[in-house]
């Protein structure tokens, strides 16, 4: 069987074999229920093992802790997130950068809203002492800056990415407040980043 190519550069071992990637899908869909049920602070790769139903050494295959995976869950939602965004872009006008940001906006409020472990673990581990939460957002912004410019056909040049980098910090604060306050996320809060957000782009968009 041919190699399985996987994308997330935090694992142990890769899988090489179609049976091996499922198994690591299971292994992190398990990681990702247990997030929501008990919180990170209880995880353990011992429960992991039990809820994807697979020995505890398959996960020490891949992973080294919990940290790692939890990590590797991050990284898989980033992926899931350019996926959705790239086929929301495909429907808007390349001249409508509003309706851009909308959908970039919208994607995240719709997997935190209903992605298991998104609420835990979006972008970045919970706990990262060695991989800073400005870390998790420059890979965000570096991702979103590539899809964007892609899009609008505009020119990466050294502003985008601070543009774009500038944006995703100010929303990741906001939208933390807007779930702080409200489970399913102040409306009022997050209607005051959409504008936030689209006012500061307007500089160098429009």
């Amino acid at each position: 069987m041919d190699p399985v190519p996987h994308a997330n550069t935090n694992l142990r071992r890769a899988p090489v074999q179609q049976r091996s990637a499922e198994r690591l899908a299971r292994i992190l869909d398990a990681c990702a229920e247990l997030l929501d049920e008990t919180g990170y602070e209880q995880l353990s790769t011992r429960a992991v093992a039990a809820r994807a139903e697979v020995p505890i050494g398959s996960v020490y295959r891949f992973f080294s802790n919990k940290r790692a995976l939890a990590d590797a869950l991050a990284r898989r939602n980033l992926d899931s997130y350019a996926e959705r965004i790239t086929g929301r872009l495909a429907a808007i006008p390349t001249t409508d950068w509003r309706g851009a940001i909308d959908a970039v906006l919208d994607e995240y409020l719709a997997m935190k809203r209903s992605v298991a472990g998104f609420a835990l673990v979006d972008f970045g581990a919970p706990a990262p002492e060695d991989d800073p939460a400005g870390d998790a957002n420059q890979r965000v912004a570096g991702r979103l800056t590539e899809l964007l410019s892609g899009h609008l056909g505009h020119a990466s040049d050294e502003e985008l990415p601070r543009t774009v980098l500038v944006c995703v910090e100010a929303a990741d604060a906001l939208l933390r407040l807007a779930f702080r306050s409200d489970p399913s996320g102040d409306t009022a809060i997050i209607a005051e980043t959409r504008v936030l957000i689209r006012a500061y782009l307007a500089q160098s968009l429009d």
